[in-house]
This record gives structure tokens, C-alpha cells and sequence, in this order.
């Protein structure tokens, strides 16, 4: 006789057999999965013997390769809302010019806090996408209100709206920051992996709240003039013109 375990966990109609690992400091999740898929390949396991990740490996996994994808995605279906909704090819890249400075206060504050661009901090700056371009949209929709409404000059609609839409701004910003700072800071089970999202969040509202509030009027102003020196297709001659041409 020879021993056997006592149980034997399986997942689906297979034995499985859990192996975790932590990851070490001063090392991403990406460089672990990789080495484990390296060691994979140096066993040379037979073909009946399959490896897998779980938890937050194999969210890694299935989503790291894609991550820049899915930023380009998320960024194409903002592009597109906010088109229809101001009826502007041009505007919509104001509002999203905001996103440059939050994604470098989240790698900074990432980078300054020690922590890795892991699926959650990732998931933190995909976050601050729907949170900091509502800066820009608070501004330009008031703007092109008032060009569209009251016939006011672009440097003179973009003003107003800024003097108008700051205390707006500056209220959900810090909303948005002391819901973060939690996230950031806290302690408890589970709170290592928390603490990426939060200090994405909480780098990238600092950052874009000081730089959108200076930055988004000027390139309100560029785009406009931009728009109105692109020539435009002149409409058709009216039927009036036709006849009198051929009088």
C-alpha cells in the first residue's frame, strides 16, 4: 500500500493541482507571468499536463496584450458621442486633449508611490477618462452655447465659460479626489490591490485639474480658427442665378 491524498480538486472533469505565488518588490505582474510562462516552457511538460492562470494572472492575461486596443476603443466611442452630440468634428478633440495630462499625473504618481502598471492601475486611468473630460465638457458646451446662441467671439465665449464653470469643476474634481484618496491610502484586506487605482486617480485629477483649466481655452481657441480656415464646399447656385445666367 501507498499513501494517496484525501481529496483530489478538480476543476471542470480534470484534476487540478493550485500552485500561488506573490509577486516580488520591485517587480510587475507582467514580468511574473512571463517568467512562469518561460519555466513553462523549460519543463517541457508533456501534452496531458496543461497550465493556467487564475485570479488576477489571468486577467492579465487574457486582457495585457490588449490594453492599448482597448484605450483606443474607449477613446474612438468618446470621440463619437461627443461628435454627435455638439455636431463637430473639431470640438470633441478639445474635450479629449484633457486626457494627456491625467494619464501622465497617474504614471507619475505611480511611478512616485512605487507601484506597477498593473490591470488595476490601468483600470484606474481608464477610469480617469470618464472623469476628467467632463472638465472640458462643462467648458465647451457652454462655449459653443453662447457662439451659437448670442454671436460671441470664440476668446470671449471660452472666457466666460471658464469663469463660469470653474466652481463646477473645482467641486466634482474634489469629489472625484476624496472618493480616490481612500482607495489610495487605506489598509486592510485586500487594500495592496486597491491602492493602484486609487493613486491613479488620485495623480491624474491633480494633474489635470491644474493644466485643463488653462490649457482648454487656448486649444478651444486654436481648433475654432483652425475650423474656420478650412475651406469649405460653396453650395450650388440658386435657381434664380441659373435663370438669370441663361437670360
Amino acid at each position: 500500500m501507498r499513501p494517496s491524498p484525501l481529496t483530489v480538486a478538480h476543476q471542470g472533469q480534470f484534476p487540478v493541482v493550485t500552485v500561488s505565488f506573490n509577486v516580488a518588490k520591485g517587480y510587475s505582474l507582467g514580468q511574473a507571468v512571463d517568467a512562469i510562462k518561460k519555466a513553462q516552457q523549460e519543463l517541457g511538460m508533456p501534452a496531458s499536463v496543461q497550465a493556467d492562470f487564475q485570479g488576477t494572472a489571468a486577467a492579465y492575461d487574457s486582457i495585457g496584450s490588449n490594453l492599448v486596443l482597448l484605450i483606443l476603443a474607449a477613446l474612438v466611442a468618446v470621440y463619437i458621442v461627443l461628435g454627435t452630440l455638439y455636431e463637430s468634428f473639431i470640438h470633441p478633440l478639445t474635450i479629449l486633449s484633457t486626457l494627456p495630462s491625467a494619464g501622465v499625473g497617474a504614471l507619475l504618481a505611480l511611478r512616485l508611490f512605487h507601484q506597477d502598471l498593473d490591470i488595476i492601475a490601468v483600470i484606474g486611468i481608464i477610469l480617469l477618462i470618464g472623469i476628467v473630460q467632463k472638465n472640458g465638457i462643462l467648458i465647451v458646451d457652454f462655449a459653443l452655447a453662447a457662439q451659437r446662441t448670442e454671436n460671441k467671439e470664440p476668446e470671449e465665449a471660452i472666457f466666460e465659460a471658464s469663469k463660469l464653470r470653474f466652481r463646477p469643476i473645482v467641486m466634482t474634481t474634489l469629489c472625484a479626489l476624496f472618493a480616490g484618496i481612500p482607495l489610495a491610502f487605506g489598509s486592510g484586506i485586500g487594500s495592496e490591490l486597491r491602492h493602484p487605482l486609487g493613486i491613479a486617480m488620485v495623480g491624474g485629477l491633480l494633474v489635470s485639474q491644474l493644466l485643463t483649466l488653462f490649457t482648454t481655452p487656448v486649444i478651444y481657441v486654436f481648433f475654432d480658427r483652425f475650423a474656420s480656415r478650412v475651406p469649405r464646399k460653396q453650395a450650388s447656385s440658386a435657381p434664380g442665378d441659373l435663370l438669370a445666367g441663361q437670360a
